[in-house]
Formats: C-alpha cells, sequence, structure tokens
C-alpha cells in the first residue's frame, strides 16, 4: 500500500472524475470499470475504508461489509495519512457517466438570499397572463391544489404554485418572499409556518399532473397542451435559480415531447410515472424524491453534512453534526415510527444518531438547539453558510417525513427552525403591490395574513 501524500480523498476524488470523464468509459466493460475503481479505494487511519463512486459521491463500507452513502472525512490529519487500497466492490457503486454530470443545484432555502428579481417578476408575468382563464375550461378539480386555493381560482393559478413547489429542493421560503407573496389573493387558507418562514410541505408530480389530468379525461386536448406548456414555462424561468434548476431541467424535459407529439399522454392511466420514463440519464438523479425515497434521504443527509462542513475548523466533526442534528428532528416523533430511518446511515452515524437520540447524557446533545437557537459552535458564517444549512436540514426532513409517511410538521423542524432565526435579521424583502382578482376589493386581497398562521 502506497501512502497518498496530501489530501488524498481530494485527489482520488480528481483522479476519480477525470476516469469518468473520458469518452471511453462507458464503452468498457463493468468489470474493467469496477477493477479501475476499486483500484482508488481509500482506507484512513481508523480503518474506514472509501469509495468515490456513483453519482459522484462517497461510499463508505460498514463493519458488516455493506457500501453506505457516507460524506468523506473532513479531518485534515484523517485526509493526509490515507493509504491506497483495493476493495471488492459491487457493481452498483460503479459510475456509469452520466450520473457525474447531473447538476445538483443549490440546497439553499428561500430564507436570506431572494430569488432573482428577474425570475420573480417573469412568473409574475406568467401569472398574470394566465389568471383571467375561465372555469369552464379550466377547473381546478378535487385534491390537495384545491384544498390549498380559494374556490374561484383555475387551474391554470394551480399549475403555477405546483411547478414552483415541485421544483424547489427546499420548500422554506421567507414570508416576504415576493415569488410566494403573489399568490397571497389565490389562497383560501393560511399557509404552514411561524412568524417568519413558511415551511412548506412541497408537492408530488402526480399532484402537479393532476389539472393536466383532469383536462385529458374530459377530452380537453387542447387545453390540456396549454397546461403541459405553462409547466414547461414556468419551469424554464425557475431554471435561472440554482435552488430550483435541477428539477426545473427535468420538468421542461419531460414536457418537451409533448409539444411535439401531442398524443403521448392519451390513454396513460399513470402519468406520472409515464413521465418519468422520459428523463435521459444524467436527470434522473434529480427526481429521486419521487422513485427512490431512500435514496433521497440518503442523499440530503449527505447534504446536510456538507452543509456543516464550516464547524470542521471549529474541532467538531460535519458528520457527527448531521448525526446530532437528525437526531434532535427524530426526537419529536414516537420511536417506533423512526426505526427505519437508522439502517439507512453508516454504521458510525447510525451509532452516534441512535445514541444521541436515546440519551440525554450523550455528548453531541450539546448541538442540539435550544430554546430554538443553534448553539455557538453550529452558527452559520455567514448568510449564505446559513441558507444552505437551512435548506439541507429542512430537505432532509422533508425526506424520513415522507418515507415514514408523516406529514411535514406546520411549524418546521427544530434543526431547520433554529437555523432561520440566525438569519431573520437579513431580510431585506419589502411586500410588492398584490395582483387583483376580478371583482374583488383589494381589501380582500392583502397578503399580510399570509404572515400569520
Amino acid at each position: 500500500m502506497a501512502l497518498v501524500q496530501v489530501d488524498g480523498f481530494g485527489a482520488v476524488e480528481q483522479d476519480v472524475r477525470a476516469m469518468v470523464a473520458d469518452p471511453q468509459w462507458s464503452l468498457r466493460r463493468m468489470e474493467v470499470r469496477a477493477e479501475a475503481l476499486a483500484r482508488r479505494g481509500l482506507a484512513a487511519r481508523d480503518g474506514s475504508c472509501w469509495i468515490f463512486g456513483l453519482g459522484a459521491r462517497w461510499y463508505r463500507r460498514d463493519a458488516d461489509g455493506q457500501w453506505m452513502l457516507s460524506p468523506p472525512p473532513a479531518d485534515p490529519a484523517m485526509r493526509d495519512t490515507c493509504v491506497r487500497v483495493n476493495p471488492a466492490i459491487p457493481w452498483w457503486l460503479v459510475p456509469q457517466g452520466p450520473d457525474f454530470a447531473a447538476d445538483r443545484g443549490s440546497t439553499q432555502g428561500f430564507v436570506g438570499p431572494d430569488v432573482l428579481p428577474e425570475v420573480t417578476e417573469r412568473i409574475r408575468a406568467i401569472l398574470s397572463a394566465h389568471r383571467g382563464l375561465g372555469q369552464e375550461d379550466f377547473p381546478l378539480g378535487p385534491g390537495p391544489l384545491k384544498d390549498l386555493f380559494a374556490p374561484e381560482v383555475t387551474s391554470p393559478v394551480a399549475m403555477v404554485w405546483a411547478v414552483i413547489m415541485w421544483c424547489a429542493y427546499a420548500p422554506a421560503f421567507d414570508g416576504n418572499e415576493h415569488l410566494l407573496t403573489m399568490f397571497g389573493e389565490f389562497l383560501g387558507k393560511p399557509l404552514p409556518g411561524d412568524d417568519w418562514v413558511r415551511w412548506l410541505p412541497g408537492v408530488r408530480l402526480e399532484t402537479l399532473l393532476e389539472p393536466y389530468r383532469e383536462r385529458l379525461a374530459a377530452g380537453a386536448h387542447e387545453t390540456a397542451l396549454r397546461l403541459a406548456g405553462l409547466a414547461a414555462e414556468v419551469a424554464t424561468v425557475l431554471s435561472d435559480d440554482p435552488r430550483f434548476r435541477p428539477r426545473a431541467q427535468a420538468l421542461t424535459v419531460m414536457v418537451e415531447p409533448l409539444l411535439r407529439q401531442p398524443w403521448l399522454d392519451h390513454g396513460q392511466t399513470d402519468l406520472a410515472r409515464h413521465w418519468l420514463h422520459r428523463l435521459p440519464p444524467h436527470l434522473t438523479s434529480t427526481t429521486i424524491h419521487e422513485t427512490a425515497p431512500k435514496d433521497h434521504f440518503q442523499h440530503t443527509f449527505y447534504d446536510l453534512a456538507e452543509a456543516l462542513g464550516y464547524t470542521a475548523g471549529r474541532g467538531v466533526d460535519p458528520r457527527m453534526a448531521a448525526a446530532s442534528l437528525l437526531a434532535c428532528d427524530l426526537s419529536t416523533v414516537a420511536d417506533a415510527e423512526v426505526t427505519d430511518v437508522f439502517p439507512l446511515l453508516d454504521d458510525e452515524v447510525r451509532r452516534a444518531a441512535r445514541q444521541a437520540l436515546d440519551d440525554s447524557a450523550h455528548p453531541l446533545r450539546a448541538l442540539w438547539p435550544v430554546d430554538a437557537r443553534l448553539p455557538d459552535v453550529l452558527t452559520p458564517p455567514g448568510r449564505e453558510a446559513g441558507s444552505i444549512l437551512l435548506g439541507a436540514a429542512y430537505a432532509t426532513g422533508l425526506a424520513w417525513s415522507a418515507m415514514i409517511g408523516r406529514p411535514a410538521p406546520e411549524r418546521g423542524f427544530p434543526s431547520a427552525s433554529a437555523v432561520s432565526g440566525k438569519l431573520i435579521h437579513e431580510r431585506d424583502d419589502t411586500v410588492p403591490s398584490p395582483l387583483r382578482m376580478p371583482g374583488r376589493p383589494v381589501s380582500e386581497i392583502t397578503s399580510e395574513w399570509l404572515y400569520h398562521s
């Protein structure tokens, strides 16, 4: 075994990326690719074994031989003293090629940095152009969207909302975010949240497609196609913001074939699955929240540990910090409900999170928020870092909640809520004049009530 000098993890990652980027990579036999990847394994001084593989992410080998998605060590002393090894690896760990080209966008929430004004104004223009379409042609049928909006709201307005929520990686919005408040007059009930943040549950693809499905079932194929085109138009605008971009690009790609072949969805019973099958390999990872909830949770936890990377300079392992915040959030639900969460973590993180959850004297409990405030050691070093942590923490909470079939809490998860407290004093939005609903006085359409649960 040869000693790898100076950040072995960084060197191996660079090497593997270059290897997978070679056009010949995907043409080689799987055995050849697996052998090439295995030769770039690393063993850290604590005995752990690592591979940089599928999805351009690191995997750690558990004591039972299973490989688990896990962020690499942050400690420079461990990164600099690792050694090359050649472990046996399963074929599923080997990159295909397109998975390394996937755009992960940004894990930021929508508290702190605003949505770009040009994006907001283009969405406002789309909303204004479609708000006057009649209910006879664009009814909003029963379902989650109907439950959210006022009775007179039509399906194009709901479609714009649904696309925004489906594309958002972490739909936690500042109550003053213009992209949100422009919908104030259309909503039939207050949005979930606290005094500052709207903690939104997101939207499933099946829900987004409901207005389109209803028109297809009614034989109104032209209006159905207009709704699909509207979804693509909104997604195209949202793709300018990295917090929306990966899923927005996927949605646009799913719609595009319809615009050339409008009969593609005729007679389809499972539209969501049909749409997802249209995605090319480099975009399939953007929709794992739809197709693979357990994988999605693992990736959001990876994002959370990466978001806490700044803690390494403060003497805290980011993986352990992420384990602590996860345990804090899991403490709000019955123990029987979270038993399926822990097996999805590598054995070191699993053990730490489980012990922190069970033992009130465990050292990781010192990293839990107290009175909705983060401990100083976890306080983000700035606004950008805070928004990244908030988004990753909230996305992780949504992922495990969806996985166990539990609705997201209306006032957010403890960890993400504590992060928001570090950002609320850096809000610089002003509320624009709301769009008017025909026949309703301004006094009835003000969005001020959005800020109260």
